[in-house]
């Protein structure tokens, strides 16, 4: 028996940023500190207090039903948009900010678009609609990581929890090490991806149809309009946001798969991707502003679900993390205190669904084959 859609209002607390984003920039202070207290601390506690949603609606909704949960994530680009382009002209300009306040007022900046402007590209990018599609590239272009989606598509999600797959954090890799391995790797694994796609339809890399044209043209774009409303200055404030932006994703990716590996069946062939795959985390609060990206396992089984009908999983399909995104990406700031948490879940969902497998150490190290060769 499944479940009634749930309300659609709380999907848009993301838009609470706004006016938090505003205050920051005329009264400074203590207040540019505003937009990280709303999304890491209140949604920690809200979590706290509104506890787990384990409800599942029908799979089967049809589309028009789904008009106010897609809208948010429709309008959210010129929003975004609108709060960096006015942030970019006023901040430099403001004799009553300092510079470590104009700086903290970028970090939330870049905050708004990390945890909410790529984390809403993520659901446009696996749509089939055009207008989703180039919506979500705008959204990468503002924080300089358009690559990502080639990455996530072409690659993330077809060899997620294989050596083939660089975001899929190992066993016992503290974040400090799998950040900048990430921000290398996904680079490359993007591009070669993109440039064998050209090659089976027997076009060279420099084809126009390779998105890495679109990619740089729009970034491109999104720095010289910063360079033109704030010189210089608002360029390396620009730069901030998006570093502090992709900071946040990574942090999502390090969590998300964390210790989590496909079976080798030998040959560089793997068994397929399943609930088991991804941590779930059915936590309210966090779940309302990540549009339901911690129903994770849920999204690897069916990555062209929309958000409002992703399923949430028992302990029995799916490992559970203990609390929502917000706390486990502080956690993992503080390696220690990560793996104090999760080494000890990863060892009980090996033995769950694994038991036969005795030696870890080639799935520890990705040392088993690449899927389809080096």
């Amino acid at each position: 028996m499944t479940d009634p859609l749930p309300n659609a209002l709380p999907f848009w607390l993301s838009l609470g940023m706004v006016p938090l984003a505003l205050t920051g920039m005329y009264v400074g202070g203590w207040t540019v500190l505003l937009l990280p207290l709303y999304s890491w601390g209140m949604f920690s506690i809200l979590d706290t207090l509104t506890g787990l949603n384990e409800a599942n609606p029908d799979p089967a909704t049809g589309e028009e039903r789904l008009g106010l949960y897609r809208l948010i994530t429709l309008i959210w680009f010129p929003i975004q948009f609108a709060v960096l382009c006015l942030m970019l002209w006023y901040v430099p300009r403001a004799d009553h900010l300092v510079l470590v306040e104009k700086i903290g007022l970028f970090f939330g900046m870049g905050v708004i678009s990390g945890t909410i402007g790529i984390n809403y590209s993520h659901e446009l990018m696996h749509q089939k609609s055009r207008l989703e599609r180039w919506l979500a590239d705008l959204l990468l272009a503002s924080v300089l990581y358009s690559h990502f989606r080639s990455e996530h598509l072409r690659v993330h999600h077809l060899y997620v929890g294989t050596p083939k797959d660089p975001v899929t954090a190992r066993y016992n890799e503290g974040f400090q090490r799998f950040f900048p391995r990430v921000l290398v790797s996904c680079h490359r694994s993007a591009w070669k991806a993109e440039v064998a796609m050209l090659a089976r339809k027997g076009l060279p890399w420099h084809h126009l149809s390779n998105p890495y044209w679109r990619y740089a043209a729009l970034q491109g774009g999104m720095m010289l309009l910063a360079l033109i409303l704030a010189g210089w200055q608002g360029l390396a404030l620009f730069c901030v946001q998006a570093f502090v932006a992709i900071w946040q994703l990574e942090l999502v990716n390090y969590i998300e798969h964390y210790g989590l590996t496909r079976r080798h069946l030998g040959q560089g062939k793997y068994e397929h991707v399943m609930p088991r795959h991804s941590w779930n985390a059915a936590h309210r609060a966090s779940n309302w502003l990540l549009i339901n990206l911690q129903r994770h396992s849920d999204h690897h089984y069916k990555p062209d679900r929309r958000f409002p009908l992703l399923q949430t999983y028992t302990e029995d399909d799916a490992p559970q993390l203990p609390y929502g995104y917000p706390m486990m990406t502080m956690a993992a700031m503080v390696p220690p205190l990560w793996k104090r948490i999760m080494n000890p879940r990863v060892k009980a969902w090996r033995k769950r669904h694994y038991p036969d497998i005795s030696d870890w150490h080639a799935y520890n190290k990705a040392l088993n084959q690449v899927p389809g060769g080096a």
